[in-house]
């Protein structure tokens, strides 16, 4: 890699294979980078991202595209189609456009930093969003010139840091409709920018939340033998529904519980009337995810039942493991290698995150890439969901050109 005078990471041009379009690319690197920064500076959460749909929005009809927006108001769609394949299946691209909410901990000398107290693009999602906006500004030459040979639907999807995720509202709103395979990237600092990491099968995993509220008439810790102790029975359910879970499910689906917050009493002689338990269920495989609500709504009642308590279970679905197919991944590969030439595609190990991009794998077929985003000159990384938060933005333009080569081959 090479440094642009951006400072960004560029393609060596001479070491790679040539490619009919990565002249065009990085003609659009320098305007992607700025809507890339511009997002940067004005972050917005999930289902407030007023102003970043309405700038993709402007961008794309100036580009003589038809954009429409989501229902809720956040979040677009853009079809691109050929006059002779109308009806012809679509491959569609998904970027996350939502921020996080944390504060951004960049130093102030860095241009882009957030101008939003409490918000930040700490995930990537303003590059996904970048890239799948340059893809769009590509092909929209593509269609006017007619060198455009199937339909394209463009997702960029609001809400995917809040569970269960915008990605059903697409759905809801008929976005994966006659889709054959889609696509995306999420951001990865461990990987270095010009390479992408996959994996066949499950690459993120499945994340749940659930609440258990335990009930009892109160007492006097003189006399627990004469009511219900919540404080013992709250503290036996944590210590012992993990591990009955965990004998109950098949541990090759990789089902776990882990509590985040336990809550009882306010006095150290009164048992209290009220107990709360909250954690998550992260499921490594579809099969375990499927059949952990019902194993637990058995175990909690066993478990209170045991103690005398009277209980509720709220379990909130998140999302499914994103389940990468072979075709699809096969697709990414043979992509990067037309592009950048062999060994720049690497192994990624399974993610215990949540993506929501597995809901759209629930309608058809596809693939989620981790996009190296660490510069070359980063000898460590800069996790996702922290402040200090950056990616190399060479990345935009290698993604870009992925996606473009899986579109015109």
């Amino acid at each position: 890699m090479s440094q642009s005078v951006d400072g960004a990471s560029a393609p060596a041009e001479t070491s790679l294979p040539s490619s009919p379009f990565r002249a065009r690319v990085q003609a659009l690197l320098p305007e992607l980078v700025e809507i890339r920064r511009d997002l940067h500076r004005n972050p917005e959460l999930g289902r407030q991202e007023v102003r970043t749909t309405e700038l993709l929005k402007a961008r794309l009809e100036q580009a003589g595209l038809e954009p429409w927006v989501l229902p809720g108001g956040t979040g677009l769609i853009c079809d691109l189609v050929p006059q002779d394949a109308a009806d012809a299946p679509l491959l569609a691209f998904r970027a996350d456009i939502d921020a996080l909410p944390i504060d951004d901990a960049k130093p102030d000398t860095v241009p882009y930093r957030s101008t939003v107290p409490g918000r930040a693009h700490a995930c990537g999602h303003d590059l996904h969003t970048s890239i799948v906006l340059g893809l769009g500004l590509l092909l929209a030459e593509e269609l006017r010139e007619g060198r455009l040979g199937r339909p394209v639907r463009l997702i960029f999807q609001h809400a995917e840091e809040v569970m269960p995720g915008g990605a059903l509202d697409v759905i809801a709103a008929g976005g994966m409709e006659r889709v054959e395979r889609i696509f995306a990237v999420h951001c990865d600092p461990k990987v270095d920018v010009g390479r992408i990491g996959l994996k066949v099968g499950a690459i993120t995993s499945a994340c749940d939340r659930l609440e258990i509220h335990l009930d009892g008439p109160g007492g006097h810790t003189a006399r627990p033998h004469l009511t219900t102790d919540l404080v013992g029975a709250v503290a036996g359910a944590a210590v012992e529904l993990p591990g009955l879970l965990a004998r109950r499910m098949d541990p090759r689906w990789g089902v776990s519980l882990v509590w985040g917050r336990i809550a009882a009493g306010s006095a150290a002689n009164v048992i209290p009337q009220r107990a709360e338990l909250e954690g998550t269920v992260r499921c490594l495989e579809l099969p375990g995810w499927r059949e952990a609500p019902g194993a637990i709504e058995e175990l909690v009642g066993q478990v209170a039942e045991t103690y005398r308590a009277k209980w509720v279970l709220d379990y909130h679905r998140g999302v499914p493991p994103v389940v990468n197919e072979a075709v699809s991944v096969g697709m990414l590969s043979d992509a990067m290698d037309r592009c950048f030439g062999p060994g720049q595609v690497e192994g990624t190990e399974q993610s215990l995150g949540g993506e929501d991009f597995s809901w759209y794998l629930e309608q058809a077929p596809g693939a989620l890439a981790r996009l190296g985003v660490r510069g070359p000159d980063e000898s460590g990384s800069r996790d996702l969901h922290q402040g200090t938060f950056d990616a190399d933005e060479g990345a935009i333009g290698v993604a870009l050109e992925l996606f473009t080569s899986l579109v015109l081959g």
